[in-house]
C-alpha cells in the first residue's frame, strides 16, 4: 500500500471513530450535553484532528443524520419492490430490514427519533426525515391499495410511520422482545389497513349505489 493509501485509510478510519463514537454520546447524553471534547477523548484522538474532519457539533451531527436516512431507505424499499413472494412475503422482508438496520444501530436510531438539539437546522432535518417516510408509505398504500379514497392515504401513510417510529423506540427500551414481533406487527398492522379496501368487481353491500 502506497503512503498516500495509507493515510486515505487513517482518514476514513479516524472519521469512521468519530462518527460512532458521537452517535453513542448523542444518544445517551443529548446535542447539548455532549462536547467536542468528550467526541474527541471518545474516538482517541485531539480535538484540532477532529476539526480535520467536521468544522463542528452541528456538522457532525446532521452527517450522522444524512449518513443513517440514506442507509435505511435502501434496503426496505428494495424489499418490497423487487423482492419475491407475495405482497406479505414482501412486506415481511421490508420491515425487518428496517427494523434490522435499527438493531444494528441502536445509538442512532435514539438520536434519529428524538431530536434533542433544539437547532433549528436539525429540526429542520428530521420534518424532512419524516415527510420522506411518510411518502413512502403513502406510496406503498397507493400502490397495493388503490381503492382507498386519495383524500385518506397521506394521514394512513403518517399512521403508518408514526407505528413504525413508535415501536422503534419502544424496542429501543425492550431489546429483549425479538426483531420478528416488529415485523408481524407492523405486517398486521398494513395488511389490515389493506384490508378494509374492496377488490375491484366486488359485489356492492345491501343498500349501496351502484
Amino acid at each position: 500500500m502506497s503512503e498516500i493509501d495509507r493515510g486515505r485509510a487513517a482518514r476514513a478510519e479516524a472519521r469512521t471513530r468519530i462518527e460512532d463514537t458521537a452517535a453513542r454520546l448523542f444518544a445517551e447524553r443529548g446535542f447539548a450535553g455532549t462536547t467536542i471534547g468528550d467526541i474527541a477523548a471518545g474516538a482517541g484522538l485531539s480535538k484540532p484532528m477532529l476539526y480535520r474532519h467536521f468544522d463542528s457539533k452541528q456538522e457532525l451531527h446532521l452527517a450522522l443524520l444524512e449518513r443513517h436516512r440514506d442507509e435505511l431507505a435502501a434496503a426496505p424499499v428494495h424489499e418490497l419492490l423487487h423482492g419475491a413472494g407475495d405482497l406479505a412475503t414482501r412486506l415481511t422482508a421490508m420491515y425487518d430490514a428496517w427494523f434490522g438496520y435499527v438493531q444494528s444501530h441502536p445509538y442512532t436510531w435514539r438520536m434519529m427519533f428524538r431530536d434533542t438539539t433544539g437547532d433549528a437546522q436539525v429540526a429542520a432535518f428530521h420534518h424532512e426525515l419524516q415527510r420522506r417516510q411518510r411518502e413512502t408509505d403513502t406510496a406503498l398504500l397507493r400502490e397495493f391499495a388503490p381503492g382507498l379514497p386519495e383524500a385518506e392515504l397521506e394521514p394512513l401513510g403518517e399512521a403508518i410511520r408514526s407505528a413504525l417510529y413508535g415501536l422503534a423506540l419502544w424496542w429501543l427500551e425492550r431489546p429483549d422482545h425479538p426483531r420478528e414481533l416488529l415485523v408481524a406487527t407492523m405486517v398486521r398492522i398494513t395488511r389490515g389497513l389493506i384490508s378494509t379496501v374492496e377488490p375491484p368487481g366486488a359485489p356492492t353491500a345491501p343498500g349501496g349505489t351502484d
